[in-house]
């Protein structure tokens, strides 16, 4: 029988998850005891609210996810807390001597509170004067990928897929990042030095929000894709339009306004969840 929609659920134990879900059909396992899918026709709104009512206690991911065009052919992630584990701004503030006054300004803007630009350069003109030896220490110190990142490029490059890494950080960290994963672009904003510390200042016009919309619109246009066949992923306010733009939009551990408004939401597994997302089994992932 084939299926217009799938209920994927990602857990770390999920034999038991899917004995409760028998009701509506077998599981198809994608990754023994993580990762299944369960196919149904219906509405699926109704279908994953129910769902995740009736698993309201289980630390697991569940999404509907429609079977037409269900690996996508183009990515479009985010860098800082979603394929690193960290804030390279808040970094570079804690070197200087003002994290806490620096994150709070991040948090603000992450949830959305205020606008993501001029948050950025108000932390940026915090950092002026900082050596430029800072970006070296937070790049080797304190940036880790987070699991699961290399897998998921690695997969979808594998399967012809296009990847972008774009972010509202700097490019110092994400040429690095981009390099080591094997990203085929990136975009970031630049950080304006004097050739020993920073300036306080940031190359205009800023990379946010819209920017983020406008750089998944440019890769769907050179590539000559639908928005259907493009993954966008993030965990912040300035994700959202892409995330809601994309065909699948996955929020990533991500601040409440984004989870809710997005069309995927992980919050308890790796970023190997948004290959199982797409109906990936666990024999055809690139490690």
């Amino acid at each position: 029988m084939r299926f217009t929609y799938v209920l994927n659920v990602i857990a770390q134990d999920a034999e038991e998850l899917a004995s409760r879900l028998r009701v509506i059909g077998e599981p198809v396992w994608l990754s023994p005891s993580r990762a299944f899918d369960i196919g149904f026709d219906g509405d699926p709104t109704a279908v994953l609210g129910e769902m995740r009512a009736t698993l309201n206690d289980a630390a697991a991911d569940i999404s509907v996810v429609a079977t037409q065009g269900r690996k996508k052919k183009l990515l479009v992630s985010d860098m800082e807390s979603t394929i690193i584990d960290c804030e390279c701004l808040d970094e570079l503030a804690a070197i200087a001597g003002i994290g806490p006054k620096i994150a709070a300004i991040t948090e603000r803007a992450m949830r959305g509170e205020i606008a993501f630009e001029g948050a950025l350069r108000q932390r940026v003109g915090l950092l002026k004067g900082l050596p430029l030896t800072a970006l070296e220490q937070v790049w080797q110190e304190r940036v880790h990928l987070i699991p699961g990142a290399k897998e998921l490029v690695a997969t979808m490059k594998a399967n012809g897929a296009h990847t972008l890494l774009v972010s509202g950080g700097f490019t110092y960290f994400t040429s690095r990042v981009s390099q080591a994963l094997g990203f085929d672009e990136y975009q970031s904003n630049v950080l304006n030095d004097d050739g020993t510390a920073l300036t306080g200042t940031v190359g205009e016009p800023i990379l946010g929000r819209e920017a983020k919309l406008e750089a998944l619109a440019r890769a769907l246009r050179k590539l000559g894709l639908d928005a259907s066949e493009a993954l966008a992923v993030g965990d912040g306010a300035n994700d959202l339009a892409m995330i809601q733009r994309a065909g699948m939009g996955v929020a990533y551990h991500a601040k409440p306004v984004v989870a809710a408004a997005a069309g995927a939401s992980v919050a308890h597994n790796d970023l190997k969840a948004l290959l199982y997302l797409q109906g990936y089994r666990e024999e055809e992932i690139v490690s």
